[in-house]
């Protein structure tokens, strides 16, 4: 089943218009957290350049989204969408009348049918769910909405203390949600505030359907911890723990007298992959000490696997040319009209930043990469 499953996934999305909701990053070709995260930044941060703006970020929670789509609805988004009448009706079918039982231990209960949501480890689910939520866009021009399958994160731009689209906007969320089937958990949803201003004023809290959102100084969206001032504090602790733990086993390893090949292999599959992990977003923002203390993780895998690595500094420029290259080749992602040609054709425009955080952002320090590769 999951094999044709695959073949109706290939099918549905060969029909799918290029166009499709550019703000989904989940399960399509070229997009990751990474370059999620790297949106929602560089949206905020070039907000923040005006005098007097500051920005909201709402990251919301649903409580049960995959269980709760409603067939009848997500057909008739997928007949918006230009799907086949036939493969709509078969999708409806597949998610339709479902059995399902519960067995505890040597107890099974009776059968129950299900008309809502979709099967669990099914190979459709994660791509039917984006094409339910493909309509989920902002009404307001100042708000961003990024999404990565049920992670969402409203980005509310505000200037002059005029909130009015970002809680409008808010509110039309709650709406949509409510008509289609998906419950906003506002005991998990929270929202952070990134406010330079030199003369703040209180910014009211945020309420939905009559509950108050918890406002914290740092969230962990889609895996990286985001402090309100833009700073990676917390971040590096985070991956300088995971590490270290890492590395204990990459010691026991050795001294099973594994092989050094496969020591490096453990090393880049366990650990390097959590010290590059989002390694674009945040590393150019670091401060001397905490570039150290993830390079002193590298220094101690050297020891332990008797060869040479790669520096972090090293990984990052690779990556970050790397992910750069791919964004220009493909004119769907949503970063790629921020790399503009110069007349001359031969290099790329440089984005104009007045700070240094958005200057050691993703964008500005890609285009620059591109130039200098």
């Amino acid at each position: 089943m999951k094999c044709f499953e695959k073949l109706v996934r290939k099918h549905i999305l060969s029909c799918l218009p290029p166009t499709l909701d550019t703000h989904q990053f989940a399960y399509r070709a070229n997009r990751s957290t990474e370059d999620a995260l790297a949106i929602a930044l560089h949206t905020a941060l070039t907000h923040l350049e005006q005098q007097g703006s500051y920005a909201r970020l709402l990251f919301v929670d649903f409580s049960s989204a995959f269980n709760s789509m409603l067939p009848h609805r997500l057909v008739a988004k997928l007949v918006d969408l230009g799907l086949p009448h036939s493969t709509c009706l078969w999708v409806k079918d597949f998610l339709s009348d479902r059995t399902q039982k519960v067995r505890v231990g040597p107890h099974t209960s009776s059968a129950l049918n299900l008309n809502t949501g979709s099967p669990q480890g099914c190979v459709l689910s994660p791509l039917l769910y984006i094409l339910y939520t493909h309509d989920c866009n902002p009404t307001h021009s100042s708000n961003t909405i990024i999404k990565f399958a049920d992670d969402t994160t409203v980005i509310g731009l505000i200037s002059e203390g005029d909130e009015s689209a970002y809680q409008d906007e808010v509110q039309q969320l709650f709406k949509w949600c409510k008509d289609n089937n998906l419950a906003l958990n506002t005991t998990k949803t929270k929202e952070l505030i990134i406010d330079f201003r030199k003369n703040k004023t209180a910014i009211q809290p945020l309420l939905i359907n009559g509950d108050y959102v918890e406002r914290v100084t740092v969230f962990r969206c889609l895996g990286v911890y985001i402090k309100e001032d833009i700073t990676w504090t917390a971040n590096t602790k985070e991956l300088v723990k995971k590490a270290q733990q890492r590395l204990y086993f990459l010691r026991v390893l050795r001294k099973h007298q594994f092989s050094q090949k496969l020591l490096v292999s453990f090393y880049r599959c366990s650990i390097e992959s959590i010290l590059t992990y989002c390694i674009c977003v945040w590393f150019a923002s670091c401060t001397v000490a905490e570039r150290k203390a993830l390079q002193r993780i590298i220094t101690t895998a050297q020891e332990i696997t008797g060869c040479s690595l790669p520096s972090l500094e090293e990984l990052y420029k690779s990556r970050c040319l790397k992910k750069a290259q791919k964004i220009w080749e493909d004119s769907s992602h949503p970063g790629h009209h921020l790399m503009e040609m110069l007349p001359s054709g031969r290099r790329f425009r440089c984005l104009k930043a007045r700070t240094n955080r958005l200057k050691n952002s993703f964008y500005p320090k890609a285009i620059i990469a591109l130039n200098n590769s």
